[in-house]
């Protein structure tokens, strides 16, 4: 076991353990920051998305040893107020149903705009592809992206 200091959300966090445990376990069971979701352990989902120096990256399999002094922000630091442009549009749109998957769709997205604030829909779509919603909300996700892209 060995303590890693952590940028998290604007915030110096410590956290002591093995050096290949998932960020995404350090986040929620050592850091207490559970928006950030388990899915399926294999990067495959996009559940545990959150941003490592603004790219998302999925957490489940990114080890809290990789992380170094790199600013991570999870959803719950997208924005102090829940005001962030997505989430502003997640509603609007009113994409969520099981909301599972929303905070690991909201930061892919998110990484997205910083990147291209104006992307087409293919753009959006093949970005988005990488994530799963059981619920199938896929057409609405797009659409929230979409509007996002307008009020950024």
């Amino acid at each position: 076991m060995a303590i890693y200091k952590l940028q998290v959300n604007g915030k110096t966090l410590q956290a002591d353990v093995e050096a290949d445990t998932p960020l995404l376990w350090v986040l929620r069971d050592h850091l207490g920051l559970v928006g950030t979701k388990y899915g399926c352990g294999i990067a495959q989902c996009g559940s545990c998305t959150v941003h490592v120096n603004g790219s998302a990256t999925r957490s489940c399999v990114y080890p809290v040893s990789a992380v170094g002094t790199s600013q991570v922000i999870t959803i719950e630091g997208l924005s102090e107020k829940g005001d962030h442009p997505l989430q502003k549009a997640w509603d609007e749109i009113d994409v969520a149903q099981c909301g599972y998957c929303q905070a690991g769709q909201i930061m892919t997205a998110a990484a997205l705009l910083k990147q291209n604030p104006k992307p087409s829909m293919d753009e959006i779509e093949v970005t988005m592809n990488g994530n799963i919603c059981r619920c199938g909300a896929y057409h609405r996700i797009r659409e929230a992206v979409k509007l996002a892209s307008t009020k950024i």
